[in-house]
């Protein structure tokens, strides 16, 4: 079965839910316990790995081929060996925290698109990733045009959000991605577990599927799909196709 067919099947058993659900009004957590975080820039979530060295690269191909997408989009995550310390109040204190820089570069037939530089770390008590900022390039015609979405916990009113949870995968969990307002306030809805499917890299087992959408546009939704061990197997139209392991 084909992985779009299998998300349009969980989609479907969801609007069998009561219809009080169409209208939920729970609210996605913005406040987390930092101070009890033992934070590292290395860490072992399941579904998301910070192992400097790690690369993983996607492509929308098969959308192509099915002819639903008009252009051929390429993305490449990279866990560098880079570090960023960003520093921030927690529990009154000013605290730095030392987070791993991921990036992504992404290309739209053949021609860069945006290359973002972001900073993530581990809690160690819980294996949560926060996420507490990003760099972002934007281009056009090989300029950078736009840096839209920078932000960095700690300034201004920005603060971490979780761009993972650790531990158990628990359906119906909301939360803040990241807490920037009026600049980044994405936000995550736990919506599938312990399905599989199939992708361009291979066979997946237990994936869970991440619902994403911003406070600052509410029709804005997007859907990532997590395998554990792999990470990020598909974000949207795009498929993991092969992972470097260091």
């Amino acid at each position: 079965m084909k992985l779009q067919s299998m998300l349009l099947g969980a989609l479907a058993l969801s609007l069998l839910q009561p219809a009080a659900l169409a209208k939920d009004k729970r609210e996605y957590t913005d406040g987390f316990p930092l101070g009890e975080c033992d934070f590292a820039s290395v860490g072992e979530n399941q579904y998301f790995p910070l192992q400097p060295g790690r690369e993983a690269h996607f492509n929308n191909l098969q959308c192509v081929a099915e002819g639903e997408c008009a252009e051929v989009e390429e993305l490449v995550i990279r866990v560098l060996n880079d570090t960023r310390d960003v520093t921030l109040t927690i529990n009154g204190e000013a605290t730095t925290v030392t987070t791993r820089i991921v990036e992504e570069v992404e290309t739209v037939d053949g021609q860069l698109a945006e290359i973002s530089r972001n900073f993530f770390a581990e809690c160690g008590a819980t294996q949560d990733v926060y996420y507490f900022g990003e760099e972002v390039d934007i281009y056009q015609a090989g300029v950078v045009v736009s840096h839209e979405g920078e932000w960095l916990a700690g300034t201004g009113a920005a603060l971490p959000g979780i761009i993972m949870s650790g531990g158990a995968f628990l359906l119906g969990a909301r939360y803040f991605q990241e807490v920037a307002p009026g600049v980044a306030m994405d936000r995550a809805e736990h919506i599938a577990a312990d399905l599989s499917s199939e992708v361009a890299g291979g066979a997946m087992e237990g994936w869970v599927e991440v619902e994403e959408s911003t406070e600052l546009d509410k029709k804005s939704r997007s859907s990532k799909i997590y395998c554990p061990g792999a990470g990020l197997v598909v974000d949207d139209d795009l498929e993991l196709t092969f992972v470097l392991e260091p």
